[in-house]
Parts: structure tokens; C-alpha cells; sequence
């Protein structure tokens, strides 16, 4: 184990985990690290909306006082952890990216946070979202923007929803983190910060104590540094819990048994070649070279024929956000002197208009392209796309009535899992991804074969060059 400070701020939790296990490392000596870089960093960074300094320090001694007595209460006790600001933990606030609910204190502990601390994992702070997780450039005109860390001179889009807890990694602020994902909050940032990052399928992790914003579609998930680190996180958060009865159907998966497994035989569908147009060469030639590692590791890369294209899935997919959303939060959004992001208030109005019978067919529609594509990869084992058309752009230059989300929306709409992991940079630097799509429940699958590419190449290990 290295225990140099820049070091130790970039290892993987499971690393640091085995680390404290052993007494090797402290807990108490790795939360003074990352407190010293949110302290150092985050001025600038800005990922975090409150840091529990106190309540860090207090629960690492605890956790190091189990640990010396015997009584560890699982391998990840003393890890950090942070927390998306859509999260609850009772009697902290939780204000949804939101101005307006600025002093909005938190009624309950979420389901996947009280498992975090019950297997324990420290809270160490709660991240900055997008206003009401509405968005995926990461920007928020009310509390701030996350500045990207792999461009420490020119501001660049974070990713969002989930913009901080990708920043807060990516800096080596925390080990990991958790964001949720409606049309590719948490793939997004983890492509655009260089992690990995798991959306799950509906049901999977609970979503008690987690303000939503489109029920039908919200899933909580890891961003992490590596697979085998979202894959140990999901085996905590995932399961059934009475107060969301959408888990109730689906059982506990020891999704790291599988990892090693490899992808020999498996059939892995490239994405369309009318789905290049538009996509940043650097991210095609990153995408072309991960199917070749693939291939090389036994996988057949096979062509399917889609049913639907991508960018219009992704305006079916948003229609859905918007009624969900503005049933939700419209009453905020239509109140001119509330001070809302002025560049999320139209995207929650899409649903203001939106009548009934058009939110029905709407959902209709999606059975039926569901339907359509089950038929179309009923062969295959995963469709493989990259998870942006770009890397990171310049803050400056996001058009914010358009969306960086059309390759994410497609596993949302389909109800499937997903997983983005880093598989180069362009000419700037900047992190490329591309994003592994299996069929809901299939998360095993999606980081079996995530693993075996990060086993074959050393992507997931490159940090921002400007935040040792």
C-alpha cells in the first residue's frame, strides 16, 4: 500500500478499504487527507454544498477504534463516502440543487445512505447537483458551477446531473461517490471526469429519501475510480426495502463474483454506423479501439439493426422528464420570483402543457420501442456506444436548450443498465468514455465486461495532471 499523500487520494476505495481492514492505514489519517484536498481544492472546484468535517473526523476515530477492538462491522468500515444533494440523511439539509429549498431539512435518512453508514462508510459531505437533477451540462446559475479538474484553466462542463460527486472523485476529494441517473446523470459526469460509472435498473437500489425527479425513471448509482470499486459499492446500496416497493420484486446479486469471469463468447453489438454523424473523431477513435481490445479478449463484435434512432429516443425519453418533473416541482417553476436556474425553468415547462392522454401515449410508445428492441438485441449480450458525442466543452459554449444526453437516455428509456468507463483522451487531454448498455437486472454482466476491458488497458488510472 502507498501511503504518500498523492497517492492515497487516487486509490481505488477497495484498495483503501483492504488498507484500513488491516490496520495499515488509518481511518482517521485518510478522511485529515481528504478533508486537507476539499480544503485545498474545492474554492476553485467547487463540488462540495457541505462538508461534515466534524462528524467525519468523529465517526473515522470510532471506525478505527472498532477496527483496532475486533469489531469491524464489514470490509468498508472507515471508508468515505459523498453524497449527491438529492440524498437525504434526517435533519441535514438537502436542497435538490435549489435555491428555493435552501433550508429544506431533511425528514429521513434514504434507504442507500443508511446501508452506506450501516456498513460503515462515512458520510464525508454532500455534493452539488443540477437544480432539481435536471440537466446534464452540470451547470447551476444559482449555487454554482463544479469546475471540471481535468482543465484547470479554462472552465469545462463537469457533467450533471450529478456534477459534484464526479468533480469530488475525479480531484481526489473522496473515493467515491454516489449520483442518480434519470436520462444519464451519472454516466455523464463519470464520462466527462474520467470514472466509471453504474446506472442501474429501476428497482435495483432503492430510491426511499431520494428527491426524484421523474419516478418513472430516477436510479441511484456508484461513481467510482474503477469496476471493481461501483461493483463492491452497488453490493451495498442494491436490494429490497419496504419503503420502495419497486424492490421488492428483485433479490441481492454479489455483483464482484462475476467480475473475473471474462468476455470470451460473449456477443457485443457495435452501435449503428448512422449514430457516428456528429461524434467527436476522438471519441470514435477511442470507441473503435475498445471494441478492438474486446475482440482481442475473446468477444464477438457483431452489427445489429436498431429499431429507433438514438436522438429520438432521447426526445421521447425527455417528454417523460418533463410531465414527471413538472408534477413535481412546476409549482416552484412557475413562480417567477423564486430564484430557479433560469436555464432549467423551460425544461421542467415541457411538461406544463403536456395533456394526459399525451403523457399515456407518450408512455405507450415507450413499451413499444422497448418491445421493438428487446426483439433487435435478442441475440447479443451488451450494446457497446460511447457515452458522449464530445469530451468535456468549455462552459462558455454549451447550448443549454440542447442535451449531451442521447447515447445515456437510450438505457433509460429501455429500462436497462449501464455502465461508462473511461477509454482515452482527445488532443486536450480530456477524458473519453464509452458506455457498456445490458438489459435491466443485468448489472453483473455489464461489469464483467466493463472489468475485463480495465484489466486489458490502464485508462481508469489517469488523474487530472493539476490536482496531486
Amino acid at each position: 500500500m502507498t501511503t504518500s499523500a498523492n497517492s492515497l487520494a487516487y486509490q481505488p476505495a477497495v484498495q483503501l478499504a483492504q488498507a484500513i481492514a488491516s490496520r495499515e492505514l488509518r481511518s482517521e489519517e485518510l478522511v485529515e487527507l481528504l478533508l486537507e484536498r476539499i480544503t485545498r481544492h474545492d474554492e476553485k472546484l467547487h463540488a462540495f454544498v457541505e462538508v461534515y468535517a466534524g462528524d467525519a473526523r468523529a465517526a473515522a476515530a470510532a471506525a478505527d477504534l472498532a477496527i483496532d477492538a475486533g469489531h469491524a462491522v464489514g470490509p468498508l468500515h472507515g471508508v468515505p463516502v459523498a453524497l449527491k444533494d438529492l440524498i437525504d440523511i434526517e435533519g441535514r439539509i438537502t436542497s435538490g440543487g435549489s435555491k428555493a429549498w435552501a433550508e429544506r431539512i431533511s425528514p429521513v435518512t434514504a434507504t442507500l445512505a443508511r446501508r452506506m453508514v450501516s456498513a460503515g462508510m462515512i458520510v464525508i459531505g454532500k455534493t452539488h447537483t443540477v437544480e432539481f437533477a435536471m440537466g446534464g451540462w452540470g451547470t447551476n446559475q444559482q449555487l454554482g458551477t463544479p469546475w471540471n479538474p481535468w482543465d484547470s484553466n479554462e472552465q469545462r462542463a463537469p457533467g450533471g446531473s450529478s456534477a459534484g460527486s464526479g468533480v469530488a472523485v475525479a480531484a481526489g476529494m473522496a473515493p467515491w461517490a454516489i449520483g442518480t441517473d434519470t436520462g444519464g446523470s451519472v454516466r455523464l459526469p463519470s464520462a466527462w471526469c474520467g470514472l466509471t460509472g453504474l446506472k442501474t435498473t429501476i428497482g435495483r437500489v432503492s430510491v426511499h429519501g431520494v428527491l426524484p425527479l421523474s419516478p418513472t425513471l430516477d436510479t441511484p448509482g456508484p461513481m467510482c475510480r474503477c469496476v471493481e470499486d461501483a461493483a463492491t459499492l452497488f453490493n451495498v446500496i442494491h436490494g429490497p426495502d419496504p419503503e420502495d416497493p419497486t424492490t421488492l420484486g428483485h433479490g441481492v446479486d454479489d455483483v464482484t463474483a462475476t467480475l473475473d469471469a471474462g468476455v470470451a463468447g460473449l456477443r457485443l453489438a457495435r452501435m449503428p454506423a448512422s449514430e457516428r454523424d456528429g461524434v467527436q473523431s476522438a471519441v470514435l477513435d477511442a470507441y473503435d479501439a475498445s471494441l478492438e481490445v474486446l475482440s482481442s479478449l475473446g468477444a464477438r463484435i457483431v452489427d445489429v439493426s436498431l429499431p429507433i434512432p438514438f436522438r429520438d429516443m432521447a426526445a421521447i425519453l425527455g417528454k417523460i422528464i418533463g410531465a414527471e418533473g413538472y408534477t413535481l416541482v412546476g409549482e416552484l417553476v412557475d413562480n417567477a420570483n423564486l430564484p430557479l436556474d433560469d436555464d432549467v425553468r423551460p425544461r421542467i415547462l415541457i411538461g406544463k402543457n403536456m395533456s394526459a392522454r399525451d403523457y399515456l401515449l407518450t408512455l405507450e410508445e415507450r413499451e413499444r420501442i422497448q418491445t421493438s428492441y428487446a426483439e433487435a438485441l435478442v441475440d447479443v449480450d451488451a450494446l457497446l456506444t460511447p457515452t458522449t458525442a464530445t469530451t468535456a466543452p468549455t462552459v462558455a459554449s454549451i447550448d443549454q436548450s440542447a442535451t449531451p444526453a442521447f447515447f445515456t437516455r437510450v438505457a433509460n428509456l429501455l429500462d436497462y443498465c449501464a455502465l461508462a468507463l473511461p477509454n482515452g483522451t482527445d488532443n486536450n487531454g480530456l477524458p473519453t468514455s464509452f458506455q457498456i448498455i445490458c438489459r435491466g437486472y443485468e448489472e453483473a454482466l455489464a461489469l464483467r465486461i466493463g472489468h475485463a476491458y480495465e484489466q486489458a488497458t490502464s485508462w481508469h488510472t489517469a488523474t487530472p495532471p493539476d490536482f496531486p
